[in-house]
């Protein structure tokens, strides 16, 4: 028997332990793979995402292994057309109120991933730990594990990603195929990849992909395309993936090109790009009763402006912090109606929040990926305010009402 259970041990997951430690909480992750995976190598971190980190422990930031350099932080981006190779735009990343700029850094994701589990107590993350049903006794959820264990909870939080068995089990329907493919890519230049600090994006023909320096040698790149019913069988095979994504580059330069062709084949990912229908939000269960979902088990979203991530840290602030404080003032007699009630409460905290970020990186992505001239004016001066107003989110700190 646990008081809370967490499903999943990604970003979310641990996130959401940490916070709930750091008040005092104790909670128990279950993690079904055998060991911390980091998938998806590398992870865009904006100014809401830094807040929320820096609610849950100021040494995030400041873990050189994390940030590889302090002072290393991206604060424009660059946009080139993939037919011409010329650059169509500059844009820099402020402030839209204060004018100020709006730090962007692209961090090691396996790196946050360990920093978070090494600040949790020994023991807080159980792996190999595959939940294949869920079940209700009373007041209490019975976790039946994929080796026959089963463990009952007073909570159950899903952080469990894109296929959650916890949201299945609140009635969310599977997330939708966006159309569209993306390989995701990370490469370490041990003499230096000589990039200046940017976010370069390439638009074109169907094709958006960007190059994004995390330190002075270590390149994420990442590139999504609309596949033929041919490229969907290659995509399939990982032999294949790096020559599919050497074919859509266009008139990108030497340099830029590099950063593909030395990828290794292991540090390379393809995937399916899966979001939540808005309006899922606005009636979905993201809470019933003393379970909840948070992360990509909530809301998956597709790419564009990097707030998958960053949205999932603020999910583990607001819940910690109304969690705690509705145990504290509870007694064992109403602790269960107490829960419920700030389950609830995040519910409706975060609805509109994760509606607004859906529906934006829809619009964003279908803009980004669109060739007529009116799209791409819309998408060249207009684009990176829709992205830089949902950074500036501030999520609070874990501070509990009295």
């Amino acid at each position: 028997m646990e008081d809370i259970v967490i499903v999943g041990a990604g970003i979310a997951g641990l996130a959401t332990s940490l916070g709930l430690h750091r008040l005092g909480v104790r909670s128990v992750v279950l993690e079904a793979a055998d060991r911390l995976r980091a998938s998806g190598f590398a992870l865009g971190i904006w100014a809401n995402g830094w807040r929320a980190l820096d609610a849950i422990g100021h040494f995030v930031k400041n873990t050189t292994e994390l940030v590889g350099s302090v002072d290393f932080f991206l604060i424009l981006i660059v946009v080139t057309s993939v037919d011409s190779g010329v650059q169509n735009a500059e844009l820099h990343f402020r402030d839209l109120h204060t004018q100020d700029d709006l730090e962007y850094r692209c961090v090691n994701r396996g790196v946050l991933l360990e920093t978070l589990e090494n600040e949790l107590p020994r023991g807080t993350s159980m792996y190999s730990s595959k939940v294949v049903h869920i079940q209700c006794e009373g007041r209490v959820k019975s976790l039946h594990l994929s080796d026959g264990t089963v463990l009952r909870t007073k909570v159950l939080i899903g952080c469990d990603g894109v296929n959650s068995v916890v949201s299945k089990f609140l009635g969310f329907s599977k997330p939708a195929y966006a159309g569209r493919t993306e390989v995701r890519g990370f490469v370490c230049f041990k003499d230096g990849h000589g990039f200046a600090p940017k976010f370069m994006q390439f638009f074109g023909e169907g094709v958006r992909f960007g190059v994004i320096p995390c330190d002075g040698c270590n390149v994420y790149w990442f590139l999504t395309f609309t596949p033929s019913s041919q490229e969907k069988e290659m995509v399939k095979d990982p032999t294949k993936v790096k020559q599919l994504v050497l074919s859509k580059f266009g008139k990108a330069s030497d340099k830029i090109s590099r950063v593909f062709e030395e990828t290794e084949l292991e540090n390379m990912a393809c995937a399916q790009i899966r979001f939540r229908y808005p309006w899922e939000m606005l009636w979905g269960n993201i809470s019933k009763g003393n379970v909840c979902v948070l992360g990509d088990a909530l809301h998956p979203m597709t790419r564009g402006v990097a707030q998958g991530g960053c949205s999932a840290l603020e999910d583990n602030v607001v819940l910690a912090r109304l969690l705690v404080g509705a145990l504290r003032r509870s007694d064992g007699d109403n602790e269960h109606h107490a829960v419920s009630e700030v389950l609830e409460n995040m519910a409706r905290e975060r609805r509109w929040r994760c509606f607004d970020l859906i529906s934006s990186l829809y619009i964003v992505g279908f803009m980004q990926q669109s060739d007529g001239v009116l799209l791409q004016f819309l998408r060249d001066k207009f684009m990176t305010g829709v992205v830089l107003k949902r950074a500036t989110f501030d999520c609070g700190d874990l501070a509990l009402e009295v």
